[in-house]
């Protein structure tokens, strides 16, 4: 059962991605490490203040199964990340939080074709309408602003959110290499 679990963990981006925000590594992500997360990665105050509002009240009750009542301080368990995924999403995380490489590579063969390598902010659109379940309007909301933020934040110069930046933020490495940028610029 252990080399299950061990497997399963080392398979699981979904934590992985996750993981960056949790700032002292306890297994619980709270608002102001949401907040600290985003400043890593270059976001401005009010961003990061909106993301770790949004994304804490968000995924906090999701990931805490069986708390009757709400926990003001809105913690995310990461151990229960996998239950604050949400409707009309591009399917490239399972159920299980693992990488799905055909729906990775679906998302460019449908959309991308500018750049088979890269989105640019209408194609992004369209993948984002493309994905919606009918009445779904939580999970649009979720998807349109972690899409947008994405975009916002990762843009290449020419406006493109290239294949390779979107493959690592799905396992959590553009977080750790943002925060690198970040802090090297801060030592200029």
């Amino acid at each position: 059962m252990a080399d299950n679990e061990a497997n399963d963990s080392d398979q699981n981006v979904l934590k992985k991605h996750a993981a960056f925000f949790d700032r002292n590594n306890d297994g619980v992500i709270y608002p102001w490490e949401t907040f600290q997360g985003f400043r890593a990665i270059g976001s401005g105050i009010l961003l990061s203040t909106i993301a770790a509002v949004y994304i804490n009240v968000s995924l906090s009750r999701k990931t805490r199964p069986g708390k009757r009542y709400p926990n003001l301080l809105f913690p995310i368990n990461i151990l229960n990340i996998t239950m604050g995924k949400h409707g009309s999403d591009s399917g490239v995380y399972d159920s299980h939080g693992r990488f799905v490489p055909s729906k990775f590579e679906e998302i460019f063969q449908k959309y991308a074709r500018t750049n088979p390598e890269a989105l640019t902010a209408d194609e992004l659109d369209e993948f984002l309408k493309g994905n919606r379940e009918p009445k779904d309007y939580g999970g649009w909301i979720a998807g349109l602003t972690e899409w947008k933020t994405l975009y916002y934040l990762a843009k290449d110069k020419n406006g493109l959110l290239e294949k390779d930046t979107i493959k690592a933020v799905y396992d959590g490495s553009l977080f750790e290499k943002m925060a690198a940028e970040t802090a090297k610029k801060k030592h200029k």
